[in-house]
């Protein structure tokens, strides 16, 4: 009867998305398609505070023309940091729009904060020296949803 419980217990906690333990990558996010240019990117959606809490933590690596993109409810001054995150990353704080306001490399597994440098709602995060290679720069617009009208 109690592994019964806990076989239930557990099968609801990971139907509603919440993890017992939280020490490994989330790898099933919703994913929607993004483009800069002729760029393209496979884009995993952290949109509950959970999600953007965890982001990309525990990722040992991630496909080049991957990324996860946070989405916050209120444009704000956000600020991300690294703890837990193995990978060198950029992030890219994006306005309503999809115009990229501000762009920020991020060392591996520390604290220092990394902020946008107006009110935004998303940022998306690529492995580090992925916009410099495709050229993409604070102005640079991404397209599909949500930035599409």
């Amino acid at each position: 009867m109690k592994n019964t419980f806990s076989a239930v217990l557990a099968t609801l906690l990971i139907g509603h998305g919440i993890a017992c333990a939280q020490d490994t990558p989330q790898m099933q996010l919703q994913r929607i398609p993004l483009s800069i240019g002729i760029h393209q990117i496979d884009t995993q959606l952290a949109v509950t505070s959970e999600q953007r809490e965890i982001g990309l933590m525990f990722r040992k690596e991630m496909p080049q023309n991957e990324g996860m993109l946070f989405v916050f409810e209120n444009p704000t001054r956000l600020c991300f940091w690294m703890k837990n995150t193995l990978l060198p990353l950029t992030a890219a704080f994006i306005a309503d729009d999809g115009t990229i306001v501000n762009l920020e490399n991020m060392k591996p597994q520390t604290t220092d904060s990394h902020c946008s440098t107006k009110p935004v709602r998303f940022v998306l995060e690529m492995n580090q020296g992925w916009f410099a290679k495709k050229g993409v720069k604070p102005g640079s617009k991404i397209s599909g949803r949500p930035f599409s009208p």
